[in-house]
């Protein structure tokens, strides 16, 4: 008559299988059976591969589960990372003046477009040199300003915008060229 070990000493640390004149051990989820087919310890999932999380891999007894960055929540699917924006969850600190601008885990305020003498501000982005005014003779027009977001991971070199010259106004010539932000020469112009 075979002897159920299972019940009688239940060698194993989990899961006991009897067979016929001897017993299995088997592993619960996230667990491997040792060389001495007795004990289980805990697999690393996070080993075997770096593509189970967006950002961190946390293993933990029997599985394993991820994080994300400060500013990021963690998606449905439990891997994925998609970061959270302050500005439209009103979740900021800028003052009335300024406006929030979202960027991957934070956000940035941004003070409101001044515009220096001889320009006068005509809307919240644009300054223009009215043309009755001397000191407005060798200058643009206008000057807008415009913020955009760039997203990393893209091919380069690639365009990042367009701008274009109208004929609104006859004789007029343009002159397009990057003023600022571009000491490393990251950027050009075609």
């Amino acid at each position: 008559i075979d002897m159920n070990e299972c019940t009688s000493e239940n060698p194993c640390t989990q899961t006991c299988v009897n067979t016929y004149g001897s017993f299995l051990c088997r592993c619960e989820p996230g667990y491997e059976l040792e060389a001495d087919g007795v004990n289980c310890s805990d697999m690393d999932e996070c080993s075997f591969s770096e593509f189970l999380c967006q950002h961190e891999c946390v293993n933990g007894p029997g599985s394993y589960y991820c994080i994300c960055p400060s500013g990021y929540n963690l998606l449905d699917d439990s891997r994925s990372c998609q970061d959270i924006n302050e500005c439209e969850t009103r979740n900021f600190t800028c003052t009335p003046q300024q406006t929030c601008f979202n960027i991957p885990g934070e956000y940035k305020c941004l003070d409101p477009v001044r515009c220096e003498d001889p320009y006068i501000q005509i809307n919240e982005n644009r300054c223009m040199c009215p043309a009755e005014n001397a000191g407005c003779r060798d200058q643009p027009f206008t000057i807008l300003y415009r913020v955009m977001d760039m997203v990393s991971g893209r091919s380069v070199p690639s365009d990042i915008f367009q701008m274009q010259a109208t004929t609104r106004y006859p004789g007029a010539y343009y002159i397009f060229q990057i003023k600022s932000g571009n000491e490393g020469r990251e950027f050009y112009m075609r």
